[in-house]
């Protein structure tokens, strides 16, 4: 039987979401749990890769197995995993699932606010700066006009297009904070940080429009900005087709 199991997590401890050697990883973690409470190895494959640092309210893995995995299992789970991660669910699917391939949108959100503040140190970004948010929002908007984002593609990553169909994109304010929204079809390696930090430098007048669509048109990745944190990003949630999705909810 073929399961998905989803899980949210912080990711300030890791280095990622997907095993790496001499590395901590959420993917590891979660292994080695599934080891002790089933006295087995599973081979689990991802859905949604974070960088290190980066933090999912919802992602997931999936994977084969002769055991009936029961809703108790969740408890269980969560009592051997560390604090830091934890598991939502874990659903029966159709053999030809793929957590990965399957999936027909992501959402990220990033996270930036104003003034210290200690309980959103490790959350969010601290950025002191005088902000143009109706400039923000154009530049925001600008997106939808682009498919071609190799600009915001980090280099030494291995894909066959460039192509990105965005979704929604906007600049939102939540309670102290200045939040980027972006949903796709997918994601390249670093793109959200990327398009955060390149809008931050229109809103900080740095930048106009006109030069930040040409940016976008240049499609060199030198030209955007990537030192965003990665603590002030957020994978909000991982979209499936109707049918898929009915499944993991039916089980709740």
């Amino acid at each position: 039987m073929r399961y998905f199991l989803e899980l949210s997590y912080k990711g300030t401890a890791y280095s990622g979401f997907q095993v790496q050697e001499n590395a901590p990883t959420v993917q590891a973690e979660l292994e080695r749990a599934m080891q002790t409470l089933f006295r087995q190895s599973f081979g689990l494959t991802g859905s949604s890769r974070t960088d290190a640092g980066v933090h999912a309210l919802q992602n997931f893995f999936h994977f084969d197995t002769e055991l009936v995995i029961e809703n108790r299992s969740v408890y269980n789970l969560n009592a051997i995993l560390p604090a830091d991660i934890s598991v939502k669910g874990i659903y029966e699917v159709p053999a030809d699932a793929h957590c990965r391939f399957s999936a027909v949108a992501r959402e990220y959100k990033y996270f930036i606010y104003r003034d210290k503040n200690p309980f959103l140190d490790d959350r969010a970004w601290q950025y002191p700066y005088p902000l143009d948010l109706p400039g923000l929002q154009q530049a925001a908007s600008l997106l939808f006009d682009y498919q071609d984002y190799t600009t915001f593609s980090k280099r030494n990553t291995q894909v066959k297009t460039y192509d990105c169909t965005i979704l929604a994109s906007e600049w939102i304010e939540e309670g102290e904070m200045l939040v980027y929204q972006v949903k796709a079809n997918r994601f390249l390696r670093g793109m959200v940080r990327g398009l955060v930090g390149t809008m931050l430098k229109l809103g900080r007048g740095q930048l106009g429009l006109a030069e930040f669509r040409g940016i976008i048109e240049s499609r060199d990745s030198s030209r955007a900005d990537f030192t965003t944190p990665a603590k002030g990003l957020f994978l909000q949630e991982v979209s499936f087709p109707a049918d898929l999705a009915a499944c993991l909810v039916a089980e709740r």
